[in-house]
């Protein structure tokens, strides 16, 4: 099997809204988790309404590879947030994650050994939604992973086992010949990816813990969920 070359650069897509307490957090862990010589971390801010655009401020500061920019327009949309983030970026893998330290960024050097070690054009951070040791997701929400997750991979074809995470490293230029074809609104950016894309793609996991959140809300709604039922009948 053909083997990517050595994933020596990372541009590294955080949406956010309203994070405050949890930004300069998930930035340390970044910088303590991930050592490679090109990095940048983008934080995309849905127009908070908190301090979020202080810290940022603060943060850009101290760290030369760190920017953000501010997505004022509405409605408030995590997918749209992720792909300004791209457009933005300026290295050819990128990695997705959360805001809010549900995402440990410890997995990522595992999801860059996966991609060092396949022949992945995305790999995805998959939370064991049947382990106990998942704490971000109370029982009912837990079920509505599971049952939504169901429902994308008998209708459209199983390509990971969570096809619902946000957190999954992927080759940038996938977005060149898809873009086009996404969907763009609510929380599914990873499966807007994956099923715009025009050709085969290799889509591997790994399994992550998925943190609880300490501080903030959850952004899922009714809204979230009936552009998640209107993009499976699109690709349809």
């Amino acid at each position: 099997m053909k083997h990517n070359l050595k994933l020596e650069e990372l541009s590294i897509i955080i949406p956010i809204y309203n994070e405050e307490k949890n930004i300069k957090k998930l930035w340390i862990k970044i910088k303590e988790n991930v050592k490679l010589k090109k990095l940048e971390i983008i934080y995309i801010d849905d127009d908070s309404n908190d301090l979020s655009h202080d810290i940022l401020k603060q943060i850009k500061k101290q760290d030369n590879i760190t920017k953000f920019f501010i997505r004022k327009k509405r409605p408030r949309d995590l997918s749209q947030s992720c792909i300004l983030g791209f457009k933005k970026s300026k290295y050819k893998n990128l990695l997705v994650m959360d805001g809010d330290l549900q995402h440990d960024p410890k997995y990522i050097p595992k999801l860059i050994d996966k991609f060092n070690n396949t022949s992945s054009d995305i790999v995805v951070g998959c939370r064991d939604l049947y382990s106990q040791k998942n704490k971000g997701l109370n029982f009912l929400r837990t079920l509505a992973s599971i049952s939504l997750n169901c429902i994308i991979n008998i209708s459209l074809g199983r390509k990971t086992s969570d096809p619902m995470s946000g957190f999954f490293l992927f080759k940038k230029k996938l977005l060149r010949n898809s873009d086009k074809n996404f969907y763009k609104k609510g929380y599914k950016i990873l499966a807007d990816i994956i099923y715009s894309a025009k050709h085969y793609i290799e889509v591997n996991d790994i399994k992550i813990n998925f943190k609880k959140r300490v501080y903030g809300k959850s952004k899922i709604n009714f809204k979230v969920l009936l552009y998640l039922i209107i993009f499976i009948l699109r690709k349809l």
